[in-house]
């Protein structure tokens, strides 16, 4: 008899009979069939055959398993034997997954994957990036349906935070006045309502880093200014009484003007310190079990009260000033709201902050700018719509009111659009037939995944759902499935390297021919089209985002490169162009390339963001720099931004552009080097190998003079 038999990866192992056995009684039973001294039976004809073949202890599990389909299918249980390919089938593809699993956690623990440029190389990272592994292999082969992971593991589509895909949402623009004026609760105890500014601010911290917890997306203030105006106010009350009962104190008495004209000194002291603080704490105080600071953005620019201008003013200065050392903050995203009759024009109340704001984005690439009045934000101008700072936005509503607060993206799945301008090889109608086949994929798993996520409970989220941020979730309990909530959410479908697709289809990018300028509005009009057919269709708000493609545009090459070659100007580098921009490495003026990208802004109404490049901050040339973003309003723009590099020495602080590896004012070496990365800012350290790549091809756009 065998004594052993030699598995799948080399090892050697006992021989066991019985092992055999119960493989073939498990068939049986599939067929409704269980005879276990059947079963005996067809284990000795397999011993006969693995006798007949091969030598003492010379034979592959995988042997003996073509020998067991052999025998059921001579023994005429073809039913039999088609349950024992499915079931080898199946183990095949868990042991395939555990291998993958071990190779992703085996490269984790040497260092940590930079898909994510907000996530740093700690310990905490390591094992956060560990359970996602396991989690996306757990839902690509345990629960999405196969026709949906097979386009996802192919590349047709790419399901974003795959790894999170049924136990939570995206992002939202959460309510930061509601939230400090009820108190509330994260889980070790009731907060109260603040009663100054600098209690206000911290907990705006800390609310951003809870809601993170439970979500993995970005965190957002929609109306970051006036929400926390109220507190402004309260703190300048709080100094005018400190400083009466002072004077009292010491027999002493004051002019009530003076009194007030002192304390509103002291409050704006206070107001600064506490913007100070809540950058500082936005840049250091971790979640997701300390792997990553949250991904926060805030809104502000348009509240014209004298305590709004104040917050506005205050954490301008404070962002301006930067860390510790003059270092610039990474977070929180800022989006400055530009709007007629409030900032944009001399002579508008707040048109001294809009200048304010170009300083500091001249110094730190923030703010970014939202325009209020483009042709698809001004039908929103009362209710003002709230970007976050990789793009995202939310208003239209279809089923409750069309608001940017209380809202946020549950999920989002990408096209890969290079593969289907590939696929045509230049018919256009094949072309569309293929887009349309796999939107209509997109649609299908984007609802397969809201039915897995209609289904969790408002216990599932301690605090997004417990502390009621959703909208239409006050009614809620503990027990209760969110779908009532998360109806106002959107469900997007994105897309990537519009400018790959046309140069398959037509032998040139929109940057280069207005003829494929104008294919490339027609395909993502299409897309926006059909996004609102499918919205009516199922009542769900579905939308068209512009994808950041951060770590994708790096995958999805790789993975047309190795199915179709190097195609030139579609596969023949290590990025795919993020969503509509002209491609990076394309020489265009920045005016050019402003009009040309924004046209599709107005398709994108789940995010778009525009950059232009220049060579250096601009810090010196605040009109021209301001020329830039008019044109930007004047392109229909929702969203957009300026990038310049930002290098900095950690050792003495020197900020601009150093080109050496060693500081020039102080002959450090500890130099990091900021960058915008998918809208929001990062080191060049933790750029993935793509991003790197197409952060060394990006052009400059000349046109400051």
């Amino acid at each position: 008899m065998f004594s052993s038999i030699i598995k799948r990866d080399g090892r050697t192992q006992s021989f066991h009979e019985s092992k055999i056995t119960d493989a073939i009684i498990k068939c049986l039973q599939a067929v409704g069939e269980e005879d276990r001294q059947r079963a005996v039976e067809l284990m000795l004809d397999v011993i006969k055959k693995i006798k007949l073949y091969f030598k003492e202890d010379s034979f592959t599990v995988e042997n003996v398993q073509d020998i067991v389909e052999t025998v059921l299918i001579e023994q005429g249980l073809v039913k039999a034997a088609k349950a024992y390919i499915l079931y080898r089938e199946n183990r095949s593809r868990l042991r395939e997954a555990r291998s993958e699993l071990m190779n992703a956690v085996s490269e984790i623990l040497h260092e940590t994957k930079r898909d994510n440029a907000n996530v740093g190389n700690s310990p905490s990272a390591k094992v956060l990036q560990i359970s996602e592994i396991a989690s996306k292999n757990y839902y690509l082969k345990r629960i999405l349906p196969e026709k949906e992971a097979n386009a996802h593991i192919s590349g047709d589509i790419y399901i974003h935070d795959l790894s999170w895909y049924g136990k939570t949402l995206t992002c939202l623009q959460i309510p930061l006045d509601k939230l400090l004026k009820n108190g509330f609760n994260n889980g070790h105890g009731y907060i109260r309502s603040p009663k100054g500014i600098k209690t206000a601010a911290s907990l705006a911290a800390i609310i951003l880093q809870s809601n993170q917890n439970d979500m993995h997306g970005g965190q957002s203030f929609a109306f970051f200014d006036r929400d926390m105006a109220v507190y402004v106010e309260l703190e300048k009350i709080k100094q005018e009484e400190f400083i009466r009962q002072s004077l009292k104190k010491l027999g002493l008495c004051a002019d009530e003007e003076k009194i007030k004209t002192l304390a509103l000194e002291h409050t704006k002291e206070e107001t600064f310190q506490a913007m100070e603080g809540f950058i500082y704490n936005l840049n250091t105080m971790h979640s997701r079990a300390g792997a990553q600071v949250p991904f926060s953005s805030i809104n502000l620019g348009t509240d014209t009260s004298e305590a709004g201008r104040m917050v506005i003013e205050c954490f301008l200065l404070a962002y301006e000033k930067g860390l510790g050392k003059g270092e610039s903050p990474l977070f929180p995203n800022i989006c400055f709201k530009l709007k007629e009759d409030v900032n944009f024009e001399k002579g508008d109340p707040n048109y001294d902050l809009f200048q304010l704001s170009m300083r500091v984005a001249c110094k730190r690439l923030f703010p970014a700018y939202s325009f209020m009045d483009s042709s698809f934000n001004k039908p929103y101008r009362n209710e003002e719509v709230a970007y976050m700072g990789c793009r995202t936005r939310v208003i239209s509503n279809c089923n409750g009111p069309e608001v940017t607060n209380e809202r946020g993206n549950l999920s989002f799945t990408t096209i890969n659009l290079p593969r289907i301008g590939i696929r045509a090889e230049k018919d256009i109608s094949l072309f569309w037939k293929y887009l349309d086949e796999v939107f209509n994929l997109c649609i299908e798993q984007l609802i397969t995944r809201y039915n897995v996520q209609k289904k969790l409970k408002v216990k599932d989220f301690p605090f997004l759902m417990g502390q009621k941020l959703y909208l239409d979730s006050e009614d809620l309990s503990f027990d209760d499935p969110i779908e009532k909530a998360i109806r106002h959410g959107t469900l997007t479908v994105g897309f990537i390297g519009l400018a790959e697709c046309l140069y398959a289809l037509m032998g040139k990018h929109h940057g280069e021919s207005a003829d494929a300028q104008a294919f490339g509005i027609v395909i993502i009009g299409h897309l926006r089209r059909r996004c609102d057919e499918v919205s009516k269709k199922y009542n769900l708000n579905f939308s068209l985002l512009a994808t950041p493609a951060e770590q994708l545009g790096g995958k999805f090459i790789q993975l047309d490169a190795d199915r179709y070659g190097i195609i030139p100007g579609v596969t023949d580098k290590e990025w795919y162009t993020n969503s509509f921009h002209v491609p990076v490495e394309y020489q265009i003026s920045a005016l050019e390339k402003i009009s040309i990208e924004g046209a599709y802004h107005k398709f994108c109404n789940a995010g778009h963001i525009s950059y232009v490049e220049l060579q250096s901050a601009p810090e010196n040339n605040l009109a021209a720099f301001e020329s830039l973003i008019r044109a930007m309003a004047e392109a229909d723009m929702g969203y957009a931004a300026i990038n310049f590099p930002v290098d900095i020495c950690k050792d003495c602080g020197l900020n601009g552009l150093i080109k050496e590896n060693t500081c020039p004012k102080c002959g450090g070496t500890n130099i990091s080097r900021v960058r915008r990365i998918t809208g929001y800012l990062s080191t060049l350290d933790r750029f993935n190998d793509s991003k790197l790549a197409e952060i060394h091809h990006r052009q400059i756009h000349q046109s400051l003079n």
